[in-house]
């Protein structure tokens, strides 16, 4: 295991830390997925700022899962990616 792994292991053994993660989920999943549509298109997050006529720090911060973009934002992104935007709603779990 990794030392990053390591580190998360073990600071999700707080249960107060582990809420706060899980309540982030879903920005993270929103990053997760903004990084593998840049990743696809084999852009830099320079290119892709270029190509949505904004700045490297804000495409790094979209990201980095601190900001929750608008559903313009995402759009926007996945054009720039050659990728589209699709919103699913799932079942609780």
């Amino acid at each position: 295991m990794t030392e990053l792994a390591e580190l998360k292991g073990r600071l999700l053994e707080d249960p107060e830390t582990r809420a706060e993660y899980e309540a982030m989920e879903g920005e993270y999943a929103i990053a997760r997925e903004l990084i593998a549509a840049r990743t696809r298109a084999g852009l830099s997050q320079a290119q892709v700022a270029e190509r949505m006529g904004t700045s490297q720090s804000t495409i790094a911060r979209l990201e980095s899962g601190r900001a929750l973009p608008s559903l313009r934002t995402l759009d926007r992104y996945a054009r720039a990616t050659g990728s589209r935007t699709v919103v699913r709603l799932e079942a609780g779990r």
